[in-house]
């Protein structure tokens, strides 16, 4: 299955606007988002967990970077409850779930291969620091290596914010919204550019919350089964 598999093209999705899709395992449903592959694949998708439903026990061979964006999501390592951000590197074992359920934003075979860090992070329990060159905006950095850099950014309400970017950019709004390209983009909404580049958004009355991730589009490749 291919689905925005062309990364030198904008893409813009509205979760919204979206079918909720099945997984093999009941209870566990999907909105994709981009996808090369299969059910082993390079993905960017929202998942849903009904309460009590479970993943069996396995392997991500080409690791798991998520964010919780409803819920509690539950594995062997714990509680993870909305806002925590987690890096399951490739040959990460678990056994996902959630008694209460959940939705995350997951991202699947999109590391470093040699990539062992397991990160996670409880965003509710640090803060963010100011951006000293950009007015009206904060930063939570969440990861940051030599192929991608991952932070949430807070922008205050009626702010216009220049986001500068190489090789490549996504953009998946947590709270609030912006405008971008003459395009309204709210909850659940997802953006994603291609190469390098700056772009001018203009915060909307609420302010803004992104999960911002950028660098990594350089490094595209199929899932090894």
């Amino acid at each position: 299955m291919e689905l925005n598999a062309d990364f030198t093209q904008r893409v813009v999705m509205h979760a919204d606007q979206i079918e909720w899709r099945g997984s093999p395992t009941a209870g566990v449903s999907r909105r994709m988002l981009d996808r090369i592959g299969d059910e082993v694949a390079r993905a960017t998708s929202i998942v849903r967990y009904d309460p009590d439903s479970q993943f069996p026990a396995h392997v991500h061979g080409g690791g798991e970077e998520f964010i919780v964006l409803e819920g509690v999501f539950q594995d062997d390592r714990g509680d993870y409850p909305a806002g925590c951000y987690v890096r399951n590197p490739p040959q990460s074992r678990h056994t996902p779930g959630s008694a209460p359920g959940c939705t995350i934003l997951v991202k699947l075979w999109q590391f470093d291969p040699a990539d062992r860090s397991h990160v996670i992070i409880d965003t509710n329990r640090i803060g963010a620091v100011p951006d000293g060159n950009r007015a009206g905006v904060s930063i939570t950095p969440l990861f940051k290596d030599a192929r991608e850099d991952v932070r949430i950014e807070r922008w205050a309400p009626d702010t216009t914010v220049s986001v500068e970017w190489a090789g490549g950019a996504e953009l998946f709004v947590l709270d609030g919204g912006f405008m971008q390209a003459a395009e309204t983009f709210r909850r659940l909404s997802w953006l994603r550019l291609p190469d390098d580049g700056t772009t001018t958004v203009e915060a909307g009355a609420n302010g803004a919350t992104v999960w911002i991730k950028t660098g990594h589009l350089r490094f595209v490749a199929a899932p090894v089964d």
